[in-house]
């Protein structure tokens, strides 16, 4: 029986205990999160994407057909304007050009020749029997005159006298054919003719030479070649694309911001990027042009700004996608507390502040605030003092006066 009452007097107390402490949990004041009210700078962002593009750029094309003999430098290489980046096979060309330069040899050979009065070897010929006839010519009126001055003198008869005269006609007549003759040597239609065959030897030299020179295709700009995918042993047609070359030193990027954020961008603000292939790097520039129209990016209606950036290290390529953030404001020096720590009441912005005094239980006070600049996780405020701690969002609903147990994370 004593055993019994001993056994319930202890349920009674443990009873009873546990009563007492479910009471004194139940009234201990709620444990709440609070955040310092600090000094600091504080930027308003507009985050979006984009896709970088080169702020300069060329392609280099083929300027002709043929097949890729030689490639003279790699994809991502640093290239000054007109340097080589690939030839062509150009030994037809070069070949032709050979032929074309022996004709044009050739042909002045026989302009050379021409005028000196023709073939060197009929010419001398010609001029050395010219010679003789005139020889043969001052021999036969030599004797014409000695002839006469006899028959003047009934020394010599006058068949003889005539014989001589026919002489002189026939040297006469000798000379004007051989000079016909040399005539002939040097037509105008000969030297036409040669010069007509010369224009054509050099046109032909001429079109071999544009030939081997379009063979190698070169830079249109300085830059860096980040497109680049040329294989030897490739056919390429005139026209074709060999090349994208770029200035990468800055890059622009084309970002699409959301119409309502547009009217807090404009030129000259700041740009910060990041690329996730590449992550805690970062990127600065600042916007160089505001939209023209608004355009439809899936769901959103967006604007196209373009961002220029300083890339020294040339890693952002064209062609990437990234993320971006176009400072709207900036401010240094204000107060800022943690975005969830404002609330509203009434429609009016505020925070529940923890009572500095030293009293037990603590207690928070509701507090109006005016709200500045807002970044992606703190807010500007006034209407509170460096150091204040704010109430952060709990599953408990707080109240002015409300009695807390304060945390600081």
């Amino acid at each position: 029986m004593k055993v019994r009452i001993l056994i319930l007097l202890i349920v009674l107390a443990l009873l009873g205990g546990g009563a007492w402490l479910a009471k004194s949990i139940r009234d201990e004041p709620p444990e709440t999160s609070f955040a310092r009210v600090v000094r600091e700078e504080i930027s308003s962002a507009v985050p979006t994407n984009g896709k970088i593009e080169p702020v300069e750029w060329a392609e280099a094309r083929a300027e002709r057909s043929g097949t890729v003999q030689g490639i003279l430098i790699e994809r991502g290489a640093h290239v000054a304007k007109g340097a080589a980046l690939a030839e062509l096979d150009s030994s037809e060309a070069r070949a032709e050009l050979v032929a074309a330069q022996s004709r044009v040899s050739q042909v002045r050979a026989e302009l050379e020749t021409l005028d000196k009065g023709g073939r060197a070897a009929d010419f001398n010929t010609i001029n050395g029997e010219v010679e003789r006839q005139r020889l043969e010519l001052a021999s036969a009126r030599r004797e014409h005159d000695t002839l006469q001055r006899l028959q003047s003198k009934q020394a010599a008869t006058a068949n003889e006298v005539t014989q001589a005269r026919e002489r002189i006609d026939r040297a006469q007549a000798q000379i004007r054919n051989l000079e016909q003759r040399r005539g002939v040597l040097t037509a105008p239609q000969d030297r036409t003719a040669a010069e007509a065959r010369l224009r054509d030897a050099e046109s032909a030299a001429a079109l071999a030479e544009e030939r081997i020179r379009k063979s190698v295709i070169r830079a249109p700009i300085a830059g860096t070649a980040y497109q680049f995918d040329l294989k030897p042993g490739a056919y390429l047609n005139a026209g074709d694309i060999v090349a994208t070359i770029g200035e990468l030193g800055r890059v622009r990027v084309k970002v699409f911001v959301d119409e309502p954020d547009l009217g807090r961008v404009a030129v000259g603000k700041p740009v910060l990027l990041t690329w996730d292939a590449v992550p805690g790097r970062k990127w600065t520039g600042t916007v160089d042009r505001r939209p023209m129209q608004i355009v439809a990016l899936g769901t959103r209606q967006v604007g196209e700004v373009l961002c220029v950036i300083a890339n020294p290290g040339e890693e952002l390529l064209p062609g990437t996608n990234v993320n971006a953030e176009i400072i709207a404001e900036q401010v240094s020096g204000v107060l800022t507390i943690p975005k969830e720590a404002v609330r509203r009441e009434q429609g009016q912005a505020g925070v529940f502040v923890l009572h500095t005094s030293g009293q037990r239980p603590r207690t928070v006070a509701w507090k109006t605030i005016t709200l500045g600049v807002s970044s992606t996780t703190r807010a500007q405020v006034d209407g509170l003092k460096e150091g204040d701690a704010v109430a952060l969002p709990s599953d408990k609903p707080l109240k002015d006066g409300m009695a807390v147990t304060p945390r600081f994370p």
